[in-house]
């Protein structure tokens, strides 16, 4: 894809200074939140459903109002611009495109309602579809494409309008498993490509992997942590970080909460277990998991129920081959352990 003659489609860093949103009375949707989102960079915002990052998303691109607070693209404030007049452009989970329009008609919509003409527009509606590989289905409607092609048409669409920030409201949710690997991927290489900045809100935390640089955890309005994938996944700040993106046991010691990865987590049998002056801890085997090359084995702190404090609920995993040299079964009491270098302190 080449971006030569779309001259004004450059990277931009967005910033949100006490980013608000309140509904009514109550705690706010948003709660005054600040993010700095570098220039050309692919950046994630995910957490649980009512943390705020779709609110966020669409402060940032004029379709919520703002209680307080700024918003700022190339260090101008666009907090009370309208969307048209912001320079972003949206991609709603629904793609939302019109159903009576062809492919290139749906493309080139905007510019028909700011006059261009239609040699004009359809000109440049058609090199945009063929830039993601849909000018061969430019006549076709909507109903008459899956859902990865709509999505390319959906992406031709904004960036039609040359945006300086592209925003992606979970654009991937609606696709097969299988199809919203392939189209995350072919995500990354367009923003790669286009050297924009694009802002992609998510729930799923293993897409958010996959594509960000950087990646903003969010919690009942507020951020928990921002930071690359392989900093939050290694290094999450406090207990709710670690348990939200997984693959981490949270476990309570007289010193404070420590998070280690399950996969840096060890157990063995009760009854063998030999003092080697780590850290360990009592627990009795509640699932054994087949996940194909791994076996994943949860566990449960004896004398507690289930998620009644930090280390009721403990996975270990194991290499097929490691379980079927020494396998465990439910109920079975084991020791876990883990070293002090695999083990970080969270913050309350």
């Amino acid at each position: 894809m080449h971006v030569d003659d779309i001259p004004q489609a450059q990277a931009a860093a967005i910033e949100v200074v006490g980013l608000t949103k309140l509904y009514g009375v109550g705690k706010p949707a948003v709660d005054s939140i600040n993010l700095r989102i570098a220039s050309g960079s692919y950046c994630c915002l995910l957490g649980p459903s009512g943390c705020g990052k779709s609110t966020t998303l669409r402060m940032i691109a004029g379709h919520e109002s703002v209680t307080s607070g700024d918003v700022l693209l190339e260090n101008r404030n666009i907090t009370n611009l309208p969307a048209a007049e912001r320079g972003t452009a949206m991609m709603f989970q629904s793609f939302a495109l019109f159903p009576h329009l062809s492919a290139l008609d749906n493309v080139a919509f905007s510019l028909k309602m700011k006059g261009v003409s239609r040699d004009e527009r359809h000109k440049k509606g058609l090199d945009l579809l063929e830039r993601v590989a849909m000018g061969h289905l430019a006549q076709r409607k909507p109903a008459e494409l899956s859902g990865g092609q709509q999505q390319r048409v959906a992406l031709a669409r904004a960036l039609i309008t040359q945006p300086k920030a592209l925003l992606l409201d979970e654009p991937l949710s609606a696709l097969d498993p299988l199809l919203r690997i392939q189209m995350r991927a072919e995500l990354r290489r367009w923003q790669k490509e286009l050297g924009l900045t694009f802002i992609h809100v998510t729930h799923s935390q293993e897409e958010a992997m996959a594509l960000a640089d950087t990646m903003v955890v969010m919690n009942n309005g507020l951020i928990e942590q921002t930071g690359s994938p392989h900093t939050i996944y290694n290094r999450p700040a406090n207990e709710f970080v670690a348990r939200f993106m997984g693959g981490h046991n949270v476990i309570d010691l007289p010193t404070g909460k420590v998070g280690v990865r399950t996969d840096k987590t060890y157990v063995s049998h009760a009854d063998s277990a030999e003092s080697t002056g780590l850290p360990m801890v009592p627990a009795i085997v509640t699932d054994v998991e087949y996940q194909g090359n791994y076996v994943l084995l949860g566990l449960q702190h004896p004398g507690t129920t289930r998620s009644a404090n930090a280390t009721a609920d403990l996975s270990v995993m194991l290499s097929e081959g490691q379980f079927a040299r020494e396998p465990f079964s439910v109920g079975e009491a084991v020791q876990v352990t883990w070293t002090p270098q695999s083990a970080h302190p969270l913050s309350a």
